[in-house]
């Protein structure tokens, strides 16, 4: 691929956006697609499928013209859609004799370690027995506390959480475009590639090229490269897969993070900030070191001992996350003060860090 390296995938999850499954028609739709899946499975790799989808069919068994606003309706909309969806994959697969699995996930499942755990030995169980996970968001009971944004954002957790090597995010654009609309073959800094647009929705789908390259970085810090690619090639994933210069790619993103600190950087929400004083911040940027009360000048939020955090500098620019070792309230008592102080002032000893190193991510 000219500049870029193909990543030769053989744990594939690919997403693919309401747009290009129930659009205008013009997207391969669920038959084109189960075609190159099982493609791939002939070719001995374990794919995974992100679908979204749900409420767009149930919308339109509804009698929705748009897609509407209310959490209910949209809630509604999902449990009529969801069976529709896991119809149109099984009748998709059918002539290939490839059974799927059906998902449903909220954050909460992956934000929790035992279940995340169970989810990623279910995967495997799945592969093992020759079936296609088709994983989407349990949007009829889905609220904001346990909602992973959009697909975008669950397929870069599921990535992690499957273990796998390549990363294929399908939509209705041939991936990023420059500001004179040329195709951007490869990205190395998604910072920069964020500059080129803003977020963006459709009015099937929530995502946008932001969210793409968001969920991009999110995965690419685990490792796990990834192609943005048009739907609408009918061959998309056998050109991805064969080493075709065709979509953007996403190049994994420096050393690869470790799978429980990639869980706590990525998957886990943050429930307060620490602010720290210009040591304690460059202590953790250079060298990723534990973070000591007496480096703490500011915390904001409402957590609990084991609750994520994210760990500011003075002017408020984040710098990493971790988890806490002590609650909202006592990490405001020990700000500032010195570790062999802080029984006399809690009446307690929990550790002599408020986070430590092992359960810190420098971002």
């Amino acid at each position: 691929m000219n500049e870029r390296t193909a990543p030769d995938g053989r744990r594939v999850v690919v997403k693919v956006g309401s747009k290009s499954l129930v659009g205008d028609g013009s997207g391969p739709r669920f038959e084109a697609l189960a075609k190159q899946i099982a493609a791939l499975r002939a070719e001995r790799r374990a794919v995974l499928v992100v679908s979204s989808g749900a409420i767009a069919l149930g919308r339109s068994a509804l009698g929705f013209d748009k897609r509407p606003t209310e959490i209910a309706q949209l809630q509604a909309c999902a449990a009529v859609g969801q069976s529709r969806l896991m119809r149109a994959w099984e009748e998709a697969f059918a002539p290939y004799g490839v059974p799927v699995a059906q998902l449903l996930l909220t954050h909460a499942d992956l934000a929790d370690r035992e279940r995340y755990l169970n989810a990623r030995a279910a995967l495997d169980a799945l592969w093992e027995l020759g079936a296609v996970p088709v994983i989407n968001e349990n949007d009829t009971v889905a609220v904001e506390e346990i909602k992973f944004g959009d697909n975008d954002q669950l397929a870069a957790m599921v990535a992690t959480l499957a273990g796998a090597d390549l990363l294929v995010l399908l939509s209705d654009v041939e991936g990023l475009l420059d500001r004179e609309g040329k195709r951007v073959p490869l990205v190395s800094d998604v910072s920069e590639a964020l500059a080129l647009v803003g977020a963006s929705s459709s009015d099937l789908g929530t995502g946008g090229m932001a969210s793409k390259l968001e969920a991009a970085r999110r995965a690419a810090k685990r490792g796990v490269p990834v192609v943005i690619a048009d739907a609408r090639d009918g061959r998309a994933l056998e050109r991805v897969v064969s080493g075709e210069d065709v979509g953007t790619l996403i190049a994994p993103l420096g050393a690869k993070l470790a799978s429980r600190k990639h869980w706590i950087a990525f998957t886990l929400r943050p429930r307060g900030t620490l602010l720290l004083d210009e040591g304690a911040a460059k202590a953790i940027r250079s060298g990723g070191r534990s973070l000591l009360p007496a480096g703490v000048i500011g915390v904001r939020g409402d957590f609990s001992p084991g609750d994520a955090v994210t760990l500011c500098d003075a002017a408020g620019a984040e710098i990493a996350r971790g988890l806490a070792r002590y609650g909202t309230r006592d990490v405001a008592k020990l700000a500032g003060a010195n570790t062999r102080d802080i029984a006399s002032i809690l009446g307690f000893h929990g550790g002599d860090e408020i986070v430590h190193r092992d359960d810190l991510v420098v971002l």
